[in-house]
């Protein structure tokens, strides 16, 4: 079977994705979308796609497409990904997945709707550090996890552009680079549901209408809680991005670097385990990792079954980011 896939935006992240899809077998790049002309022109002959498109209506209008990789700025993401759905069109969204939590919530219904695949592009569940941290996890090699501290910040060094603009972002940093750190402590965490979000987000170092800088306090239905940084342009981070910590009741680990630390409290001991990674990646985003995401993505879309992550995690994602922007405004707790 094979599936048709178009794209729409031409940056970095599209590039990376359209990757992705030269990779997977029985995959066709077959159509680009994009306002301007000469980035699309760029893309199209980079990999070697025959049909453009300033818009996704015209591109839906003419079919022929299966599937669709959403790589827009932020305010596009739904309307883009509705549009699809509703034309019976599988679909893969960058992160975030919306603005905010109502338009998450419409595009889940439609994707309800038609039947059409909907995949957030949370990337880290695709890592394999991240993975094998995650099976420490469930093995019980740490006990329960009580809390975590997670890390999504860019060290002197933001985006410009939309990123830096509400009116396309919805978000700044927290949307952009938190949305990592609370999506890999959710995914180690086994995905609880939150409780309540307290937050601190501020304009530090930018002059945009957005947050550069964020620190967040996650509560879970398990019991367990999370401590999440966010940031644009810091002069120091606690580690690389999706970088986090887990502290459990028989042990602690961490991702990037990767290892854990079991005491023996008898013995007066501590055990490290390490499993072999790299301390510093060269890559620290690595193509195969999206590769592994896209490849998840076709084989839902062929065994006919619900992508994860989908929109349920996308969704618990934007109530996460909301909440955290309420709380800001507010100085209160907010409860979910």
């Amino acid at each position: 079977m094979t599936i048709r896939m178009a794209f729409t935006g031409t940056g970095h992240i599209s590039r990376v994705h359209a990757r992705a899809a030269q990779a997977q077998a029985g995959l066709e790049l077959v159509a680009i979308v994009n306002h301007r002309a000469d980035s699309m022109a760029d893309y199209a002959a980079q990999f070697q796609i025959a049909r453009q498109y300033p818009t996704i209506d015209a591109l839906l209008a003419d079919g022929g497409v299966d599937a669709i990789s959403v790589n827009t700025p932020n305010y596009l993401h739904a309307p883009q990904t509705i549009a699809a759905l509703n034309a019976s069109v599988h679909v893969m969204v960058e992160k975030p997945m919306a603005m905010n939590v109502g338009e998450a919530l419409a595009m889940q219904a439609a994707s309800q709707a038609s039947g059409a695949k909907l995949m957030v592009a949370h990337c880290w569940r695709f890592d394999e550090e991240a993975n094998w941290l995650r099976a420490q996890v469930e093995s019980g090699r740490l006990g329960d996890i009580l809390r975590t501290k997670g890390h999504g910040v860019h060290v002197n060094w933001g985006p410009g552009g939309w990123f830096t603009d509400a009116r396309f972002a919805g978000g700044g940093a927290l949307a952009d680079m938190g949305i990592h750190a609370i999506d890999v402590a959710r995914y180690l965490l086994g995905d609880p549901q939150p409780t309540s979000v307290y937050a601190r987000l501020s304009t530090d170092y930018t002059q945009g209408d957005v947050d550069d800088s964020g620190t967040l306090w996650i509560n879970w239905a398990n019991g367990a809680s999370s401590i999440i940084e966010s940031g644009w342009w810091w002069p120091h981070a606690d580690g690389p991005e999706a970088s986090t910590q887990l502290y459990g009741k028989r042990g602690w680990g961490q991702l990037f670097p990767t290892w854990l630390e079991i005491p023996d409290r008898q013995a007066e001991t501590v055990s490290t385990i390490d499993p072999g990674f790299p301390p510093v990646r060269e890559d620290h985003c690595p193509q195969i990792m999206y590769d592994r995401q896209m490849a998840r993505f076709i084989d839902c879309i062929r065994a006919d079954q619900t992508p994860v992550p989908g929109a349920a995690e996308g969704l618990v994602n934007m109530q996460i980011v909301d909440a955290a922007l309420d709380s800001s405004r507010s100085g209160q707790v907010v409860q979910l």
